[in-house]
């Protein structure tokens, strides 16, 4: 498992790395319990939001709800893919062998942590992320879906999967704070596009949906991204996917980065349930 780097609530956790196409991945697995540890319970790859272009492996989103589903019977492993140009900014921070990459570079970093996770969970794997880490994890799991080897399911919280975000009924939602100007459709379509560049495979939501795994949605009611993931899970529908969705009352963008609001509480429960539900 590589060093030990901490032990929370019986949660033990270590960073290792994985080769991926260009280069290492950092990795980090948290183990369960061992009172908790079930060899039938899917394994989850959890990937930390930020716009493509920030976050990691220490921010909330990512380590505390590792923690949280880890402490809960399930394995977890987050993933410090490779971050995006800043949008609007391409030239800056790119420079150098960890320097800021367009899609492909996040996908594959995903693709091969997950192999590598895989590689280890006799019971399967499940690929799951918040934000920008919802749009990579639909988008790696249509892509295993589409080579006949889907993921056991998907867990996609508050996140967009088109690169253009649908100018629907979820945009006009009540968006408060800053996130009025930074999550303005512009200001969305601006940072997907510099993420993807002129990819047009980079979005699960604009590609084809045949093969998708079982999905677990996990939605803020004030979030202006609440428009793609409400067309995403339409078209999920309509290709037969099962979808269990949960649109928390009242809740607000990046809840799973807030650890001690109402919405944190009540989603990392349902995540852990739900993949432990997929068991045997």
């Amino acid at each position: 498992m590589g060093d030990v780097v901490g032990d929370g609530a019986g949660v033990r956790f270590a960073d290792r790395t994985v080769d991926a196409l260009t280069g290492p991945v950092v990795v980090r697995d948290y183990e369960p319990p061992a009172r908790l540890r079930g060899t039938d319970v899917p394994s989850l790859v959890w990937l930390h939001g930020g716009g493509f272009f920030a976050g990691g492996l220490d921010q909330p989103e990512s380590h505390a709800v590792a923690l949280a589903v880890a402490g809960s019977g399930v394995s977890v492993s987050t993933v410090q893919y490779r971050l995006a140009p800043l949008p609007g900014l391409p030239w800056v921070g790119r420079r150098g062998p960890e320097g800021r990459r367009r899609f492909p570079q996040a996908h594959d970093d995903v693709l091969a942590a997950y192999e590598s996770v895989g590689a280890r969970a006799s019971a399967g794997v499940v690929v799951g992320g918040a934000s920008a880490g919802a749009c990579l994890a639909a988008g790696a799991a249509a892509a295993l879906a589409r080579a006949g080897a889907p993921p056991r399911g998907a867990v996609l919280a508050y996140g967009f999967f088109h690169r253009v975000l649908p100018r629907g009924p979820g945009v006009r939602h009540p968006v408060r704070g800053h996130r009025r100007v930074t999550h303005a459709p512009a200001m969305l379509d601006l940072a997907n596009r510099s993420y993807a560049g002129r990819a047009t495979e980079a979005f699960a939501g604009d590609g084809p949906l045949g093969g998708f795994p079982r999905t677990l949605m996990l939605d803020a009611e004030r979030d202006a991204m609440r428009a793609s993931a409400d067309r995403f899970a339409a078209d999920l529908g309509a290709c037969g996917v099962t979808v269990d969705r949960d649109v928390l009352p009242g809740s607000v963008h990046a809840f799973l980065d807030r650890p001690g609001s109402a919405a944190f509480a009540a989603a990392v429960p349902r995540i852990g349930e739900w993949i432990r539900s997929l068991a045997g």
